[in-house]
């Protein structure tokens, strides 16, 4: 599977690009003056999969494998960027060639970093991006619906169906909300699917707080309170982290990583939790192998079953018949065999059919 990206978004001096570069260690330059960021830099990191340590001391393997996912830095969104205000009907581009967003909020006090809008407001800064996507949207969804109307007067079934919901669409943006909060199922998402609306993307928030704040911002800063409920009312979620501390930790080696952690009262960089929570947005996950040829971690999709998982390792490596052994994702100990056989392409999985998910069997170690 092809690596999918996320992109950072955020109005100017929010610390999307200071994010960025604690994630990829990439270098994109980062400045106290808005449109610093204008070509979008993109890094591609490792998943941090604890899970793979253990197999790989478990099988001393000679190479270590770890899924990876793609971020994308987008410069600063202002107001009037769907009218092409700070370039905006470029950046609004940039937004539309990523699968997913990481909304970067900040949720900060400092006289030392420009605010584009004059003072510290989580919530008015979310919608301001929010409004401007959905007018962006509202412009492709109405010129799709001018087109549709007159198919749908000649009696296209299909064309009617869509027309609807576009009009349910339609009716979500013009408030200004966005259209993953129309409700739509699956069959209604089809239908739009081509239009890549803006606002459809799933999307997560990220709350950046000061350096003295990374181990009780969660629970003690007013903003990232405010964040968290309006965040809430959409489903979404909400990783707390400080993008100057992360920074710094991001050039440091593991060990002297964890004791920087460690003085901070933290178990795990919030870098850890983003990417992981990026990852799920996606709608991914992995599954893992382990030998001593390697230790790898597949990506997949979410529910995906495992004669489909297994599959996709036979194409890749194209192997004949083999026994996997299952080994559960909690504790990594052995909870049975199946047989997997792989005949002209298919494969067969005798017995249960295994749903990918947390919880449930992702590792396959295989004996060929």
């Amino acid at each position: 599977m092809s690596n999918l990206e996320v992109g950072i978004v955020g109005l100017p001096n929010v610390g999307k690009s200071t994010l960025f570069n604690a994630i990829t260690k990439a270098g994109a330059e980062a400045a106290n003056y808005p449109f610093c960021t204008i070509e979008p830099n993109v890094g591609v990191v490792d998943v941090p999969d604890e899970r793979l340590k253990v197999l790989h001391e478990m099988y001393n393997s000679k190479k270590t494998t770890p899924a990876s996912v793609s971020f994308v830095d987008i410069a600063g969104l202002v107001k009037g960027a769907s009218h092409g205000e700070g370039l905006g009907n470029k950046f609004l581009s940039h937004i539309r060639q990523v699968d997913a967003v990481a909304h970067v909020v900040r949720c900060f006090e400092s006289g030392d970093i420009t605010h584009v809008e004059g003072s510290v407001d989580p919530i008015r800064d979310i919608e301001i991006i929010n409004t401007e996507l959905c007018l962006a949207d509202l412009e492709t969804v109405e010129k799709r619906l001018d087109r549709v109307v007159r198919t749908a007067k000649s009696g296209s079934k299909e064309a009617r169906a869509e027309e609807a919901v576009l009009e349910k669409v339609k009716s979500v943006i013009e408030d200004a909300v966005p259209a993953r909060q129309a409700g739509l199922n699956e069959d209604e998402l089809a239908l739009i699917k081509d239009l890549n609306l803006l606002t459809l993307k799933p999307t997560l928030y990220v709350a950046n707080v000061g350096e003295d704040e990374a181990a009780t911002a969660d629970t003690e800063n007013k903003y990232v309170a405010k964040v968290k409920e309006y965040a809430a009312k959409e489903n979404a979620v909400v990783v707390t982290i400080s993008a100057k501390v992360e920074s710094e930790i991001a050039e440091l080696d593991e060990d002297e990583a964890k004791e920087f952690l460690a003085d901070l009262g933290l178990d795990e960089s919030g870098l850890n939790k983003l990417i992981k929570a990026a990852f799920r947005l996606l709608g991914l996950m992995t599954f893992l192998t382990a030998g001593e040829d390697e230790c790898r971690a597949w990506t997949i999709k979410i529910g995906t079953k495992a004669p489909q998982a297994a599959g996709k390792i036979h194409s890749d490596i194209e192997r004949g018949f083999i026994r996997a052994e299952i080994v559960s994702y909690d504790d990594l100990v052995a909870a049975g065999s199946v047989a997997v056989a792989r005949e002209k392409g298919q494969v067969r999985v005798e017995g249960k059919d295994y749903v990918m998910q947390d919880g449930d069997v992702t590792h396959f170690r295989f004996n060929v």
